[in-house]
C-alpha cells in the first residue's frame, strides 16, 4: 500500500515551502520516503531504504522511552523566534543561521530561553572558514551549546575547528558521504548530527553513531510523524544520549498525516509508532504517480 502526501509548512524553511512524499505500509507498519525535490535518484535511494527497512525490519530494542528534544526555529525574526521558543515548552533551542538578522535572533532565543536554556545554531554549511570564525566570536557570547555545519566540507570544520572554542557538529558532509561509517570524524566534529532517511535507516544510522566514536544528535528531515517515529527509534537505541534531539519538527507542517502528531510536551516525545489516520491524511492527500516514479528510479539507482 502506497499513499502520497503533499503539506506546507508554516514557514519557509530551508527553501522549503511544503514537504511532498510517499506513505508505505508493511509487515511492520509504515515508512516515509520524502526525499527532497532536488535529489537525484542515486541520493533518494537511501531514503527510500529507510522506509523499506521501516515497514519491513524490526526496529532496535529501545534503552529508553523519552526523547528530549530541541524546538527548531527558522530563519524568522526576532520577534517570531522569541515567540516561538517561548510557547514551545522546550529548555534547547537550535537556530538556523546564515540567513537575516542571525544575532538578533540569536538573541531572541537566548532570551526566550533564559540563562539555563541550551542554544545551538545550525548554518547548514553557509559560511566560508573565516566567515564562521567572526560569527562564532560574535554569537559565542550568546552561550552556544555547539554549531552545526558553519562551513561545507569536513576539511574546512577541522581548520575551523582548531581556532574556535565552540563545539563542532557534523551534518552534511555525513550523510551525504558514499561510506559514512568510515569517515574519520574525530579532527573536524565533536557531534556527529544523524537522519535516518538520508542515512538509509535505523539500523544504518545506529551504525554510523557507533562507527564515528562521537556522541550523537538525531535530527528530522521534516518528515511527517511517520518519518519522525523512525527518529526516535533511532534515538532510544543510541548507548548514549548526552544532547537534546531534533526531532520536534513536526510543528513546522501546516498538518499531519495521523490523529495524535509526536510533538513535544515539556521538552519531551514519549516513544511511540502512531498509524495513519485516514481522516488526517485525507485533507493532505495527492495522487502517487510522480512518487512512485520516483521510487522506480530509486531502485534502479546505483
Amino acid at each position: 500500500m502506497s499513499r502520497a502526501f503533499r503539506i506546507p509548512l508554516r514557514t519557509r524553511f530551508r527553501g522549503q515551502e511544503e514537504r511532498r512524499g510517499l506513505l508505505l505500509h508493511g509487515p511492520c507498519g509504515w515508512g516515509e520516503f520524502s526525499p527532497f525535490p532536488e535529489y537525484p535518484p542515486k541520493v533518494a535511494r537511501r531514503w527510500l531504504q529507510a522506509a523499506h527497512e521501516a515497514i519491513s525490519t524490526p526496529w532496535p530494542e529501545p534503552k529508553r522511552r523519552a526523547i528530549s528534544v530541541n524546538v527548531t526555529v527558522p530563519a524568522v525574526s526576532a520577534e517570531q523566534a522569541h515567540a516561538l521558543v517561548a510557547s514551545s515548552g522546550c529548555d534547547t533551542a537550535k537556530v538556523k543561521v546564515a540567513e537575516g538578522d542571525d544575532e538578533a535572533r540569536v538573541e531572541a532565543v537566548r532570551d526566550a530561553l533564559g540563562s539555563s536554556g541550551k542554544l545551538r545554531i545550525d548554518a547548514n554549511g553557509a559560511w566560508s572558514v573565516e566567515e564562521a570564525r567572526a560569527a562564532l566570536a560574535r554569537l559565542g557570547r550568546y552561550d552556544l551549546e555547539y554549531a552545526e555545519q558553519p562551513v561545507a566540507s569536513l576539511a574546512e570544520m577541522a581548520r575551523l575547528r582548531r581556532i574556535v572554542d565552540v563545539p563542532l557538529a557534523a551534518d552534511e558532509p555525513v550523510r551525504t558521504a558514499a561510506a559514512p561509517g568510515s569517515l574519520k570524524l574525530a579532527e573536524a566534529a565533536d557531534i556527529v548530527v544523524l537522519k535516518v532517511q538520508p542515512l538509509g535507516g535505523v539500523w544504518a544510522a545506529l551504525e554510523v553513531a557507533e562507527q564515528s566514536g562521537l556522541p550523537a544528535v538525531v535530527s528530522s528531515a521534516l518528515e511527517t510523524s511517520v518519518g519522525i517515529s523512525a527518529g526516535l527509534a533511532l534515538a532510544a537505541a543510541l548507548h548514549e544520549l548526552p544532547y537534546a534531539c531534533g526531532l520536534a519538527t513536526v510543528a513546522l507542517l501546516s498538518g499531519d498525516v495521523v490523529a495524535n502528531p509526536l510533538l513535544p510536551h515539556n521538552g519531551v516525545i514519549e516513544l511511540r509508532r502512531p498509524e495513519v489516520s485516514e481522516d488526517a491524511l485525507s485533507r493532505w492527500e495527492i495522487e502517487p504517480a510522480a512518487w512512485l516514479k520516483r521510487v522506480l528510479a530509486a531502485e534502479e539507482a546505483s
